[in-house]
């Protein structure tokens, strides 16, 4: 892939109608895409279109805005064009897929008794109960991405002073652990983590029935079935219980700045879109601000 990638962009090096900064954003946006299909192992001449949505739904949970996502889809759909074309692809998987819808910018976000009932679902001492409930308390309790929560290990997590490491990149960041969450995690790492799990090498956090890690589309399922349970018409996704993390904190006085450093957003820009949500009269600190802490 490295070397199509080099010819490619030595050929719209030679398009004289394009700006350089058009160029500069074509060499982003496809070696980026390079970095997500080798790490995850895709042969970049056999990507369809489940595995391009699979990337741009990868760059939603890293709060790209829908504007920065339909370029990175042209970039790459330019990509394929140019491999079509020279008989490297035998076809375009980009064929098809349409661009976010640049509009939306409200985020869509639970009540507090929404968040409540849907956490309420996972009953029981099954494994995958104990599982899923810890789950959906961590996933509400650190607003972290979805992709972020499936990535995590076993030992990105300190039970001891209740927080957790999350890695993005070359970043790091520490986000607290509620007492709920925290109660429900340890209840999953002591007594269904060690018997789900086939292999003690296994390093995932979270893991499937089969002892591996979690994936994406295993989250997400697990999220839309309590939500049936629930009988919750509202559409939820685990990027919405990341909005409801965030509302739900600055609605109660929790700082923007602090908000803003447990998403991990580089820019604050991206957190302000909460400042609609936002009750001036609540000062608090974290657990003072989390419903659930």
């Amino acid at each position: 892939m490295e070397e199509q990638i080099k010819l490619f962009l030595n050929f719209i090096e030679n398009d004289k109608k394009l700006s350089n900064n058009t160029l500069q954003s074509y060499r982003r946006d496809i070696l980026q895409y390079q970095s997500y299909v080798e790490e995850n192992n895709i042969d970049y001449k056999s990507v369809n279109d489940t595995d391009i949505k699979n990337y741009l739904s990868y760059l939603q949970d890293m709060d790209k805005k829908p504007s920065t996502i339909s370029r990175h889809l042209a970039s790459i759909r330019f990509f394929y064009q140019y491999s079509l074309r020279n008989n490297v692809v035998e076809k375009d998987p980009t064929e098809g897929i349409q661009s976010p819808k640049v509009e939306k910018r409200i985020p869509s976000v639970l009540t507090a008794e929404e968040v409540s009932l849907l956490l309420e679902q996972p009953k029981g001492e099954e494994l995958k109960s104990i599982r899923d409930r810890a789950m959906l308390e961590f996933a509400y309790a650190t607003g972290m991405r979805v992709t972020e929560i499936i990535s995590l290990n076993i030992d990105d997590v300190n039970t001891t002073e209740g927080y957790v490491t999350c890695t993005t990149g070359s970043t790091k960041r520490n986000i607290p652990l509620g007492n709920i969450s925290l109660k429900a995690l340890i209840n999953y790492i002591e007594k269904a983590r060690p018997v789900i799990i086939k292999n003690d090498s296994e390093k995932a956090l979270f893991v499937n029935i089969n002892g591996k890690r979690l994936t994406r589309q295993g989250f997400w399922k697990i999220v839309k079935y309590y939500k049936e349970q629930a009988n919750i018409t509202k559409e939820i996704t685990p990027h919405v219980l990341r909005h409801s993390f965030a509302t739900h904190l600055l609605q109660n006085g929790a700082d923007l700045k602090s908000i803003q450093t447990m998403l991990g957003h580089s820019d604050i820009s991206s957190t302000q879109i909460y400042m609609q949500f936002q009750d001036d009269t609540v000062k608090s600190d974290y657990k003072k601000a989390h419903p659930r802490a």
